[in-house]
């Protein structure tokens, strides 16, 4: 009996240890396996934030820029200067003060009405681009008279065909003459009667000869009257009344010549003259 009982006791033993002695279960150590509803909500979050990480934007390197950049940027004009050239006269209506021309060297007669702020230009039609002169008639704002062609006298310069008046603001021109005068320095309106205008006409830069010198008009600019020649190199490059007494005249007159190689610029007969008597007379001052 002792001995079946041993070997009873010794068979439940070995079973016991075989028991303790086999292998866990394989999956025992995974993590439990998520439904599929759980899954695939994963994989759409996953999926958008690659998108959103796709659609975003590179970041704009300092100092860079885009077209995007100037995307608000308009050209506009801002002034008769980009008409080109020397702005060489400007005429201010004395009755409004919004109302202005301006006289480019080679670019025309520009009109404004508003202050600046927009301009036309009104000379394009006429025969020459050059201005010397613009003034106003001092008792009609609406008369403008334009001396043509630059008082300057560089290689670049350029000439003129006369004299213009315009009787309604620069719609309309007409060349009263003194086409050969080529550059004109000023023009002056007597403010007693409209009809007597000066012109300072300086002559050809080139050459000699020419309308040059000091001009009267006494019938609004049908004709013309040399009332100071000083000789085929000299004209007049400046004129002016006195406003005491616009019968005393002063004139300027300037000796020069332009050649490629050099500027004559003065001379012994450059000189001020006056008259006392609307240059019926005149003499040297």
């Amino acid at each position: 009996m002792k001995s079946r009982f041993a070997i009873l006791i010794a068979s439940l033993l070995v079973a016991l240890s075989s028991l303790l002695a086999a292998p866990q279960d394989k999956d025992a150590g995974k993590k439990p396996q998520a439904t599929p509803a759980v899954q695939a909500k994963k994989e759409s979050k996953k999926d958008q934030k690659k998108e959103e990480k796709k659609e975003e934007p590179k970041e704009e390197k300092k100092g860079g820029m885009t077209a995007d950049t100037f995307s608000g940027l308009k050209f506009r004009m801002i002034g008769p200067a980009v008409a080109s050239g020397r702005v060489m006269s400007l005429a201010v209506n004395p009755r409004n003060k919004f109302e202005y021309y301006v006289g480019v060297a080679s670019g025309g007669v520009w009109k404004t009405v508003n202050h600046g702020t927009t301009w036309t230009p009104v000379f394009d039609g006429e025969g020459s681009y050059s201005i010397g002169w613009v003034t106003l008639d001092p008792n009609d704002s609406s008369v403008v008279w334009v001396g043509t062609g630059e008082s300057n006298s560089q290689r670049s310069v350029a000439y003129g065909d006369g004299i213009y008046r315009s009787d309604d603001g620069g719609k309309n021109w007409q060349n009263l003459g003194l086409k050969k005068s080529e550059h004109i320095g000023r023009v002056v309106v007597d403010p007693r009667d409209s009809k007597v205008v000066y012109v300072a006409a300086e002559g050809p830069l080139w050459g000699p000869g020419g309308d040059r010198g000091l001009y009267k008009s006494t019938d609004g600019g049908r004709n013309w009257k040399a009332i100071l020649t000083i000789s085929e190199n000299t004209g007049v490059v400046d004129v002016a009344l006195d406003p005491s007494n616009p019968d005393i005249v002063y004139a300027a007159a300037y000796q020069r010549r332009r050649h490629v190689f050099t500027l004559i610029d003065g001379g012994p007969e450059s000189a001020i003259y006056k008259s006392t008597d609307a240059g019926a007379r005149t003499g040297t001052s």
